[in-house]
């Protein structure tokens, strides 16, 4: 079975890349953030392309920000919307989706964004990482979150950890909530296949970012102990954030049981630059 998560920033926007790479990748569940579109909008959109290429889908979105849908060839069941009694800002957003796909229980999520350290904002973000981690630890033993987690879990998940200080996505609260998420035995599946190795999933669109590799990875696939065992290959495809019209976010990609490109590794193709030295390179967004 192979898992996809992939933030595709707009999937109205997205749609010339998201069909083609379903094709060329053929992913068996794919969970997808910042849809942007309400349900009834997504559905309009592509659910008779989705149909054709075999897949069940289950939305949960609001109009023009946030959304979450889980694509499925494999089965698609018990699927809950949002995370009981959790958080909203003021009310629940469209953040989270769970679903059984071929014995699995697949959360997706996009984890709010944090906006400003000590900020309501942030506080919220924390908030909506511990009532995710109940609904998970509450499921079957068999599960998987995915999604943009909006948290790089440590320094070597950012091009350069100097450019970050005062930045939401790495704070110690953040990567607390994190890591206390994951200490109900589930495992970051492409840092344990590749532990040493430079691997990001997002890089910003502004300032040349992407083609000098200054990015971070915060698209995470986490998996509890039944189904880390069956992963064959745990890769960030690259190649779909290179080219026209991409959104700043390349799709993070786990096999179950085979691996139908091989462990293809975190950079596909190489990176366009070589890396920079810490300390020369800032965020576009940091203050002057």
């Amino acid at each position: 079975m192979r898992i996809v998560t992939w933030n595709v920033n707009s999937v109205k926007q997205r749609m010339p890349r998201l069909l083609p790479w379903l094709d060329e990748r053929r992913p068996d569940v794919v969970c997808l953030q910042e849809t942007k579109l309400a349900d009834d909008a997504f559905r309009a959109l592509l659910d008779t392309e989705l149909a054709d290429r075999g897949y069940q889908v289950a939305v949960n979105g609001e109009t023009q920000w946030n959304g979450v849908a889980i694509l499925s060839r494999v089965g698609l069941d018990d699927v809950v919307l949002g995370i009981p009694d959790g958080p909203g800002f003021p009310h629940q957003e469209a953040r989270a989706i769970a679903a059984t796909c071929d014995g699995v229980r697949i959360h997706g999520v996009y984890v709010p964004n944090g906006r400003e350290p000590d900020s309501d904002h942030y506080r919220y973000k924390l908030d909506w990482l511990a009532a995710l981690r109940r609904q998970v630890e509450s499921g079957p033993e068999a599960r998987i979150v995915c999604g943009d987690m909006n948290i790089a879990p440590t320094d070597a998940d950012v091009f350069d950890p100097d450019a970050y200080v005062g930045q939401t996505h790495v704070t110690d609260p953040e990567r607390a909530a994190l890591a206390d998420l994951q200490s109900i035995g589930l495992h970051d599946v492409v840092r344990d296949r590749w532990p040493t190795e430079r691997v990001f999933s997002y890089w910003d669109y502004r300032a040349g970012m992407f083609h000098q590799d200054l990015g971070m990875r915060i698209d995470l696939v986490l998996a509890s102990d039944p189904v880390a065992a069956r992963v064959k290959a745990a890769w960030i495809d690259r190649k779909a954030r290179k080219g026209t019209g991409p959104s700043d976010h390349a799709p993070v990609i786990v096999d179950l049981d085979t691996a139908p490109d091989g462990d293809l590794g975190p950079v596909v193709p190489p990176p366009s630059a070589p890396a920079a030295r810490r300390g020369t390179k800032k965020l576009p967004q940091a203050k002057k």
